[in-house]
């Protein structure tokens, strides 16, 4: 089974058409002490990026946050996998999923199984289930993690999921969950910042499902209601943030991944997020 330390760092916000970004991005993350640096894939291919990044850096994991099965094909998956695992063991871990259309888990079982091996003609190698998490968010892509990946990575979840989630997962699949962060302390700010982040998701099909699932009516996810928004994102000063994470891992994540979402351009210091990923990091692992 992968294993990932306590705090891992998104690589989001980050200015475009700056092919560094994310190099540097993960230096200052890995210095600060987060175990993974976790580079979203959107729509795209995002291998040539973690094949830079992984090249360019010591120990920091490196995972993909995600790759869209979609999108790229297993088999340029397993090839980047094999090159990095030869010269980088343990360094690249597979974040899969966005799986559409209207059988999602059968395209997302057919990509694992070629992962696995088991299709006819694969020639570029295999990624095990054990270097491999899937996005997850309802209880069969959480069952699908349990039983052919090594944990799941959901977004925009409450405490309260977490720990229905770990009951779903076991001891033993690791819980890497993706969270919103705002440094915001005034609340009609952050409110204002979660919810601008949060409109493409609530017209999302899963992510509407999910929040449902938590209890959440349809006024308030249309309406993108304060209790909503305060929720599933962590939004305050350090300390309040801290605390934020803190019940995240208290519920059963073994990893709480900060997504720093709004202007942290006021916190001094170098880097995307100023100061801010140092002083987390200090808080969080002190």
């Amino acid at each position: 089974m992968v294993t990932l330390g306590p705090i891992g760092i998104a690589a989001s916000g980050l200015a475009p058409g700056l092919p560094g970004a994310e190099v540097d991005l993960a230096r200052e993350a890995e210095a600060a002490g987060y175990s993974t640096v976790w580079l979203a894939g959107g729509q795209g291919n995002n291998l040539p990026v973690i094949d830079r990044v992984v090249r360019a850096t010591g120990q920091i994991q490196v995972a993909s946050g995600i790759i869209p099965v979609d999108v790229v094909p297993a088999a340029e998956v397993a090839r980047t996998y094999a090159e990095l695992e030869e010269s980088f063991p343990g360094r690249f871990v597979v974040g899969l999923g966005g799986a559409h259309g209207p059988r999602p888990l059968r395209t997302l079982n057919a990509y694992l199984d070629i992962l696995d091996g088991r299709e006819a003609g694969t020639s570029a190698g295999i990624v095990p289930a054990s270097s491999r998490v899937l996005a997850a968010l309802g209880p069969a892509v959480l069952t699908l993690a349990r039983e052919r990946a090594s944990g799941a990575y959901p977004y925009l979840v409450t405490p309260d999921y977490v720990r229905q989630a770990r009951a779903t997962l076991g001891a033993g699949p690791a819980l890497a969950v993706l969270v919103a962060v705002i440094p915001e302390a005034d609340p009609d700010s952050a409110r204002a910042t979660a919810a601008e982040s949060l409109r493409f998701f609530v017209t999302t099909p899963g992510y509407r499902r999910s929040f449902l699932r938590m209890g959440f009516t349809e006024p308030e996810i249309d309406g993108l209601a304060p209790r909503f928004l305060d929720a599933v994102t962590a939004w305050g000063d350090v300390d309040s943030i801290v605390a934020r994470v803190r019940e995240y891992h208290a519920a059963g994540a073994d990893q709480v991944v900060l997504r720093i979402t709004g202007d942290a351009g006021g916190d001094a210091g170098s880097g995307p997020f100023g100061g801010l990923l140092r002083r987390y990091a200090e808080a969080l692992l002190s």
